[in-house]
């Protein structure tokens, strides 16, 4: 053995525990020489397999049979050659998990507190300024900018992408579009709990157009799943009191664009390997420029300007600082939650969006105050319950 031992006293009663002591690796300071190869006379029958020699570094230990009977011995091994010890450590493993759990909790965090932070600003702008296909465009305009920045600075390394990702990249941008305008419309027409709620219908949505468009199967526990998630979203649905059809079916589509986003997501960019972050900047620069053409022709620059001088008149300069506010937050708590899905796995993000949903749909009532039923709060529960119930059956 290439090493040097040396024994220290402890607790252990006896100098039987000595070959059931483990040995740990620590720095010793001076050695003592144990016959090596060199200083042993040829014709001796002695075998010695080690290139280096073996070094004790104390003898204090072996000198009196009482003192082993009290003391008993306790031994540490290092490598005779080296200043240090051999670490080998064993909670290293254990830092390791921690610090990813850690830095799961931070995403989470992050991702559902931005999340909360944007709704709050993105109602108050369409609150003052009802035009959501404007208000769209700014939220991907500003994460696009802001990505562009990171990438000439270096702050972010820009990805290295061809013509062939952006083919692939198109129809995905398309659905992103839709779904995001579709949401903000829904938004600008019903609560932010009342979009959530129908929002959280997303899963049956996706079983469905898999099931009868791609022909997929899916467990039993999956399909019963989404009697709970259906059935919670028609009793909100139904007792909902500011209830508007543009909302509710804003709501739906934006579901529907982004289980189309999803699988094809999943079928075209398949071996595309291009960060989480990096990944939503794109998405979002092509999403921009697919929904600019459309909103203005819907709504217009006519419009625009009319709404925007109402809406400082009503609510001062606070109003800029909404509108930069929704924007940059959308972009963040989207960003974050395509980097959390680079860290986790499907089912823990399926989770985390679940809690996601329960955290804006209460903290927008509590903030904007919005009256709620009982029978109303009841199928909200079942909803997100059920929800929840699919991410753990589709796995």
């Amino acid at each position: 053995m290439n090493s040097a031992i040396r024994c220290a006293p402890s607790s252990s009663p006896t100098f039987s525990t000595f070959s059931s002591r483990k040995l740990s690796l620590r720095t010793i300071k001076s050695f003592y020489t144990l016959p090596s190869r060199q200083n042993v006379d040829p014709n001796t029958n002695l075998s010695v397999s080690c290139h280096k020699p073996l070094h004790i570094s104390s003898t204090e230990n072996f000198s009196l049979v009482e003192k082993t009977r009290k003391r008993g011995l306790e031994c540490e091994a290092y490598e005779a050659d080296k200043s240090g010890p051999l670490e080998i450590n064993v909670d290293e493993e254990a830092r390791a998990q921690a610090a990813q759990k850690l830095r799961i909790s931070f995403y989470f965090v992050t991702w559902w507190a931005l999340n909360v932070i944007f709704n709050i600003y993105n109602k108050r702008v369409l609150n003052a300024f009802p035009y959501p296909w404007l208000a769209s465009t700014l939220s991907l305009a500003a994460g696009s900018l802001m990505m562009l920045i990171s990438w000439a600075t270096g702050i972010v390394e820009a990805p290295k992408v061809n013509l062939d990702f952006w083919k692939a990249l198109f129809p995905v941008a398309l659905a992103h579009s839709i779904g995001h305008v579709a949401a903000t419309v829904s938004m600008s027409k019903v609560a932010i709990s009342f979009t959530h709620i129908i929002k959280s219908a997303e899963p049956a949505i996706s079983v469905l157009v898999s099931s009868f468009f791609l022909g997929e199967s899916f467990p039993i526990p999956v399909y019963l799943s989404l009697v709970p998630i259906i059935g919670g979203c028609g009793l909100a649905a139904l007792t909902e009191l500011n209830f508007n059809m543009i909302g509710f079916m804003g709501a739906m589509i934006s579901n529907l664009a982004f289980v189309f986003r999803n699988i094809s997501s999943k079928k075209g960019m398949k071996g595309m390997s291009v960060s989480g972050m990096n990944y939503y900047a794109c998405l979002s620069m092509m999403s921009m420029l697919i929904l600019v053409p459309f909103a203005i022709a819907v709504e217009g620059p006519q419009m625009w300007a009319v709404g925007w001088q109402t809406a400082l008149s009503q609510i001062g300069p606070n109003f800029v600082w909404w509108v930069v506010a929704q924007s940059i937050f959308y972009h963040l708590y989207n960003q974050v939650s395509y980097m959390s899905l680079d860290q986790i796995s499907p089912l823990t993000f399926s989770i985390g969006n679940t809690m996601k949903r329960i955290s804006v749909i209460v903290s927008s009532i509590i903030i904007f105050r919005t009256p709620v039923q009982p029978v109303n709060a009841l199928g909200a529960a079942i909803a997100v319950l059920g929800t929840f119930i699919y991410s753990q059956a589709v796995q």
